[in-house]
């Protein structure tokens, strides 16, 4: 029967655990939020040590950039590509599923 002075209880008394708090969509955000800096700070790394300057041409137009700058654009215009490819598909799914549920309620 001695006393736990630290939790204020005696030392024969059970623990009581603590569950964890509920995940909420605040805390879901600033999980994400937190992702996000981290990448954006790792492409800010990655375009300031590349700065070596490329020429680049598309479609008849030239100029000249910063070698990471243009990587990081290259890697924007495949994300756009595959994200308007998926939004596409998506649509043609929503469209069939929807095309399904009306004509079983006939």
């Amino acid at each position: 029967m001695f006393a736990d002075s630290a939790a204020g209880r005696r030392a024969d008394e059970p623990r009581q655990v603590q569950a964890k708090p509920p995940r909420t969509r605040t805390s879901t955000a600033f999980s994400a939020f937190l992702a996000g800096a981290i990448v954006l700070i790792l492409l800010l790394v990655f375009i300031l040590e590349n700065t070596q300057s490329v020429k680049i041409s598309y479609f008849g137009a030239s100029g000249h950039v910063a070698l990471g700058v243009a990587l990081l654009l290259a890697t924007v215009g495949g994300a756009l590509l595959v994200g308007l490819l998926g939004a596409a598909r998506i649509a043609q799914v929503r469209r069939h599923a929807k095309r399904r549920s009306n004509s079983g309620r006939r």
